[in-house]
């Protein structure tokens, strides 16, 4: 049977370069099939047309349907279900507000009711080979210590409505892994390219670049707190590149994989080597991280700075993400997460070419 591939979250950077990623590995095998919504349908057509370009694809292999995942049938018409139903084989669902500071009603709404939505949709696939739920590591709220892939408990409290809500759509898809094959994909704070260093928001690490440029006139530069929380960000391709391969792996089935890196820096660590590539200078002394908070609690500041406050939460959470079983089973695929600084020289590079584009920067609350 011909593989029918049916996408959320399209054309968002990770969902357009997954779909290139999984067209390859299957030798452009099967047709596409995008979720789009109204507001998003020009960009989504030329994203189209571009994949389609790229890998030489036949027009009808790549189909773009109107819908909402918070909307009953995903606001699908009732005959496109029926067609849907008989040739779609794997569903990746992307869709989602990544935003810390997102108010939790809009959280909500889009990642626990629109995952709600898709798991609806899923359970009437009558060939349905594998459901692939992208997650977060950070669906541990405020729990440290060594956190678990096989672990799915709910944490005390969470660190902001995007954690929680995450939480609660995990849950849902979940519950399902005894009726349907399904991979839970949890990455760790996604940046860009290891190689090209190529992104599509300034979020996570960027923070700390917008902080050190909007500041580098001053004559020295404090840390942020003692930064001893490990901050486990990883590139784009690696995260592209597992979650294609364990998506079409037979035992990858019914399991969730921490797709964060082994081998994570500190908070402080990466702050000193973003400051010496971006400045060629090292912090000197510490900033207070409640002097940092209340700095970031005022509005006008937090703008010029381009940091969110919810940012900095991340630096004093003592979390450490085992990965085994994602290492376990990607042995032999010649997939491996890069090292931080390995993509360093690329991060730093497209950061610099791009800090004055304001399509890359996220609106500060």
């Amino acid at each position: 049977m011909e593989y029918g591939y049916f996408f959320t979250g399209f054309p968002g950077f990770i969902c357009n370069q997954l779909i290139r990623e999984v067209l390859k590995r299957n030798e452009l095998n099967g047709i596409v099939y995008v979720l789009v919504l109204q507001s998003m349908m020009d960009k989504a057509v030329k994203e189209r047309q571009a994949i389609i370009s790229e890998l030489g694809l036949k027009d009808e292999a790549f189909v773009i349907i109107e819908g909402d995942i918070t909307q009953p049938s995903l606001m699908i018409a009732k005959d496109n279900l029926e067609w849907l139903n008989e040739k779609v084989t794997h569903v990746f669902h992307l869709a989602a507000i990544y935003d810390l500071a997102v108010p939790r009603d809009i959280a909500f709404t889009i990642n626990v009711t629109g995952t709600k939505n898709v798991n609806i949709l899923v359970k009437g696939l009558t060939h349905l080979q594998r459901y692939v739920y992208f997650s977060t590591a950070y669906v541990v709220g405020k729990r440290e210590g060594t956190l678990y892939e096989t672990e799915l408990i709910r944490p005390g409290s969470f660190k902001n409505h995007y954690e929680e809500t995450k939480y609660e759509a995990e849950v849902l898809v979940d519950k399902l892994k005894e009726e349907i094959p399904i991979t839970i994909i949890r990455p760790g704070i996604v940046k860009g390219h290891s190689q090209t260093g190529e992104t599509i928001k300034f979020d996570g690490p960027y923070f700390m670049m917008n902080f050190l440029e909007r500041l580098r006139f001053l004559p020295l530069l404090p840390k942020l707190g003692k930064g001893e929380a490990f901050v486990n960000l990883v590139p784009i391709d690696y995260i592209i590149q597992a979650t294609t391969y364990l998506s079409f792996l037979e035992k990858g089935a019914g399991k969730t994989y921490h797709l964060t890196d082994p081998h994570p820096y500190r908070a402080v660590e990466i702050y000193s080597f973003l400051m010496l590539e971006l400045m060629n200078k090292k912090p000197k002394g510490t900033l207070p991280l409640s002097v940092g908070k209340w700095f970031l609690s005022i509005k006008p500041l937090r703008k010029y700075l381009g940091v969110e406050k919810e940012a900095l939460d991340y630096f004093t959470w003592l979390g450490y993400f085992d990965c085994t079983q994602a290492l376990n089973d990607l042995k032999g695929s010649g997939i491996e997460c890069p090292d931080f600084k390995a993509g360093l020289k690329p991060m730093t590079s497209f950061y610099l070419k791009q800090k004055d584009n304001p399509k890359y920067h996220i609106q500060i609350l």
